[in-house]
Formats: structure tokens, sequence, C-alpha cells
């Protein structure tokens, strides 16, 4: 049994999912992955399926229908997650832009140095990002300053979907009030743990963009994000975050 599962939302990543599977359970220590997958027309589920086969208990699968978004595809892991015995519950991409053998280090920031979040920062040491266009890299760290200047949030990646949650810090967010479903998401779930206390640290990475696959980032997304922040830090006046 593993005390650690890494949660991946899936949509039409055939050419990833194997191999990202496999890197996982190839690691020193015992993850279990659970994939969230929205109805990939491509046969990622099946893909999945076909590999419970060799890693029974393991490696896990939830399909839902349709494509619901990454905030909800989360937030589906963590209340699964929550109902089995996990006391870290990690985020992580199927493309390989976060590089699996980071798992181990954030889990070690939790287990040993004291964090209750920790995310695989790409801006903690300077721009860490491979193969990224330079407009997309600009409007990534600008966006992370842009999020610290309205939430006063000391948090330098603050869209980074390379996490590892304590177990106890899912349990006191209310999944219910996580209102955005986009990249947004991932800025609402750091902003609510600093928000009740907990020790939220960054980690630095090297993230490097998928080679194989499709980007899911549109403008609509983007917009959610840019307009959610205001939204989300005037809300965040009249709410009570006693633990």
């Amino acid at each position: 049994m593993s005390d650690s599962i890494v949660i991946i939302p899936t949509y039409n990543e055939k050419e990833n999912i194997e191999r990202i599977i496999r890197k996982v359970f190839s690691l020193e220590i015992p993850f279990h992955i659970l994939v969230v997958d929205d109805g990939s027309p491509d046969g990622t589920a099946q893909i999945v399926k076909s590999l419970q086969q060799e890693f029974p208990g393991e490696l896990h699968l939830e399909e839902r229908r349709g494509k619901l978004g990454l905030g909800t595809a989360y937030i589906h892991g963590f209340r699964w997650s929550l109902q089995r015995n996990y006391e870290f519950i990690f985020e992580m991409d199927a493309d390989f832009s976060h590089n699996p053998d980071d798992l181990m280090r954030l889990r070690a920031a939790c287990l040993n140095d004291g964090a209750d979040m920790a995310i695989g920062s790409r801006y903690i040491k300077g721009v860490n990002v491979v193969n990224w266009p330079m407009k997309r890299v600009l409007m990534s760290y600008f966006a992370s300053g842009y999020v610290r200047m309205i939430t006063r949030i000391d948090i330098r990646d603050a869209t980074a979907g390379f996490v590892c949650f304590r177990r106890k810090v899912l349990e006191t967010i209310n999944l219910d009030k996580i209102k955005f479903v986009g990249y947004a998401f991932q800025i609402e779930m750091k902003f609510t743990a600093i928000k009740y206390g907990f020790n939220v640290v960054e980690i630095p990475i090297i993230f490097t963009d998928r080679t194989l696959g499709t980007s899911k980032m549109s403008t609509k997304i983007f917009k959610e994000a840019f307009f959610g922040v205001i939204q989300m830090k005037i809300a965040s006046f009249f709410k009570n975050y006693n633990k």
C-alpha cells in the first residue's frame, strides 16, 4: 500500500499515457496513480484499462462523460483520494512537462520539511522552461506577477500544476466552493491554502513543454484566470478562513 496518489487528468493523451504511467511506477518510492479521463475519443482510457491488469490495486481510472475542465477533474480526483487512506495527493500532467522524478522531491518537502503544500515551481530560480515559445513564457511569467500583485500571496509560479498536497489541506478546503475550472483553478487552490494558514512552499523544477499531443490552453482559459483573480480577491474579504 502506498501513502501517495498521483492524479493525472487526461483528454486525448494516447501518445503519452502509457509512458508516464510506467515512469511513475518505476520510481524508488511507491506511488499509486489515478487517471481521470474526460471521455477521450482517442482511446486513452482503453490504454489505462489494459495497464490495470499489469498494475492491479496501483493504477486506478475514473471515466467522465465529456470535457468538463481541468479543475473539476482534479476535484473529482481529490474526493476519490480522500475516500481512501492517502496522505500525499499529487497533481501532475500526462505529457511529461512535469518530470516524474520530481514527485519524490515534492513528497520530501511535505514529509520531511514541514510543507503542507509543495509546488513544482518554474520561476523560483529564474525561468526554468524548455521548448516554450517566448510569447508563452512571458505570458506565464507575468501572469504570476499579476497574481502576486492582486492577491498579495508570495508565490512565484501561481499557475503551476505540479503540486503535492498533504491530506489535511484538501480536507480543510471546501471543494464545493472552488469555482474555477481552467488554470485559474491552480491559482485558487494556492490562494485558499495560504488563506487557511497552511505552509505552502515552492520547489524549483525544470518544465519541458510537451513533445507529443496537443496543448489544452485557450483564450477562454486565460481570460478566466485574468478576471477570476480579481473576483477571487474581492470574494475573500467576505469569507471566514478559520480551520
